[in-house]
């Protein structure tokens, strides 16, 4: 026997009149989030997993914290290699408002949904969430529609991945924390610009280079994040070659190393301990074959 066909639930009107609803909620209740979109650059199928990630725009609409009580998650783990912050939270989203703000025509999104390891900046706390997994059949068809997603994200630990998002507090980030290259150079024809690409051909004819992060020019020191060469291995700046942009070229005389190392880690003190490993061995972690 067939339901009443009198009755439906899947009337649009209503379905509207709710979605209504819930958008006016999340505009009064929620918080304004900025989603950064995951560019992948070169993803390792193996691991599955993609170092050189990219973050080139960002889109803010509104969310709502279910969390009202505080993040979610492990909290603040206190342990012999330090402190570690395992917050984790869940956001809320309109369906239409995602089409309206971030899937448009005119922008680059082409997926239908936000994606597992995009990113959420919560401007209000200064932090950046990454989604690990999106649901959206919550709730569940109550007027045979689905009006929101449902976000469960952790907080994000940054690899040396690349913003430029147009925000200053996101951008900041790879400027203070990437790996860095710190170039003193002789003189400067024009003066670098930050932002620019600047690359340097080493003796063999390897080309490295990457993204200006800062310059002074009363001193004459460069400092160069992101850097890679065309051979696809490690390679450092050298001295006594010049390094050029689109904008000036100088010859570079100190190159000093930045692997924002904090003050509780200890890898240099391993590095003056002698009898730590013994790599004389063929196997330093195993029995000698």
């Amino acid at each position: 026997m067939a339901t009443n066909p009198y009755f439906s639930q899947s009337v649009r009107s209503e379905q509207h009149l709710f979605e209504d609803i819930v958008i006016e909620s999340l505009k009064m209740y929620g918080q304004d989030i900025y989603y950064l979109p995951r560019d992948i650059v070169n993803e390792d199928r193996i691991l599955g997993d993609d170092v050189p990630s990219r973050f080139n725009y960002s889109y803010k609409i509104e969310m709502y914290i279910e969390n009202v009580d505080g993040f979610d998650g492990e909290g603040d783990l206190f342990t012999k290699f330090g402190v570690e912050i395992r917050d984790q939270a869940t956001f809320v989203v309109s369906r239409r408002r995602w089409s309206d703000t971030v899937k448009r025509y005119d922008n680059e999104i082409t997926i239908s949904r936000p994606a597992e390891g995009d990113l959420l900046y919560i401007p209000f706390s200064s932090k950046l969430f990454q989604i690990t997994h999106v649901e959206h059949e919550q709730p569940f068809y109550q007027l045979q529609n689905l009006p929101t997603f449902k976000l469960r994200c952790e907080l994000f630990e940054y690899n040396d991945e690349n913003f430029d998002t147009r925000v200053d507090a996101v951008d900041s980030i790879e400027k203070d924390y990437a790996y860095k290259f710190n170039l003193t150079l002789d003189s400067a024809s024009n003066g670098f610009i930050v932002g620019e690409t600047a690359n340097q051909t080493l003796s063999d004819g390897t080309i490295i280079s990457g993204e200006i992060s800062h310059w002074n020019d009363s001193d004459n020191t460069l400092s160069i994040i992101h850097a890679g060469a065309d051979d696809g291995k490690f390679h450092t700046f050298i001295t006594g070659t010049q390094i050029q942009s689109s904008s000036s070229v100088a010859s570079v005389t100190a190159v000093l190393e930045d692997n924002q190392i904090s003050s509780n880690e200890q890898n240099e003190y391993f590095d003056t301990l002698t009898d730590f490993l013994d790599f004389s061995e063929s196997n330093p972690f195993g029995d000698p074959s």
